[in-house]
């Protein structure tokens, strides 16, 4: 078995088995004994069915994704129910009158080609297939980026007091990535207001640091890109990592 670590809670597992059930149920059994914790397996043949599959296993169950069921179970779904495709996809997706997976999967790829690109294009046709079956990748999880998020017992109101709370924000996730010797190049900041409404914004620097006081300045100055005296609720920062 080769594990490819997706995050502290999410991994995928390469095996050749005839019984997946019997080898996700023993996934579970060791997980439970190790940590104590419950876990859902999704069984596929390729990395979006299992993680698609997870989903309909969840809380704690097993569940089984094929190229076989893979249409029949989620053809009449919003392309949205595929990982990787979100609403501003979606909406263009609709534009060319495609709405459900099975639209998707049967779309013209040449048509996706020249509406978002060569690559992109036939990918969303893939993905609304059921994914592509590459080999699992056993290296170590490398995180991309990190990020730290506060929300508030009260309402913050007033300029200062948000722009402080976003300095501490940076200064204590560049401090952790720092410390793991990575270095930061892009900063984003986001923003909760006491209605829900949330909104995040992106800012690459001009060079990689290892600076928190730079990647607080940065979070601070891009607290005007959001719209003024609204209630905030929640803050939060994420920085990117170098690679």
């Amino acid at each position: 078995m080769v594990a490819e670590e997706w995050g502290w809670d999410e991994a995928v597992v390469g095996a050749t088995t005839d019984d997946p059930e019997a080898l996700a149920r023993e996934i579970q059994a060791r997980v439970h004994a190790e940590t104590g914790l419950t876990c859902a397996v999704g069984i596929g043949e390729t990395r979006l069915q299992a993680k698609t599959a997870t989903g309909f296993a969840k809380p704690g169950g097993i569940a089984r994704l094929t190229r076989a069921t893979w249409l029949a179970t989620m053809g009449d779904k919003p392309v949205t129910a595929l990982w990787g495709i979100g609403e501003r996809t979606a909406a263009r997706l609709a534009e060319a009158g495609i709405r459900t997976v099975t639209e998707l999967a049967h779309a013209d790829h040449h048509d996706l080609a020249a509406r978002f690109g060569p690559t992109i294009g036939p990918n969303l046709r893939l993905l609304a297939l059921g994914g592509h079956a590459a080999p699992i990748d056993g290296q170590p999880h490398v995180p991309r980026s990190r990020s730290r998020e506060l929300t508030y017992e009260r309402d913050l109101t007033d300029r200062s007091e948000i722009e402080s709370q976003v300095a501490a924000l940076a200064v204590e996730v560049t401090d952790s990535v720092v410390a793991e010797g990575r270095r930061v190049t892009h900063v984003a900041v986001k923003v909760r207001t006491s209605t829900s409404f949330t909104r995040s914004r992106i800012r690459k620097l001009r060079e990689p640091t290892i600076d928190p006081a730079v990647v607080s300045t940065v979070a601070r100055g891009m607290l005007d890109r959001f719209e003024p005296h609204r209630p905030i609720r929640l803050l939060g920062v994420r920085v990117v990592l170098e690679s």
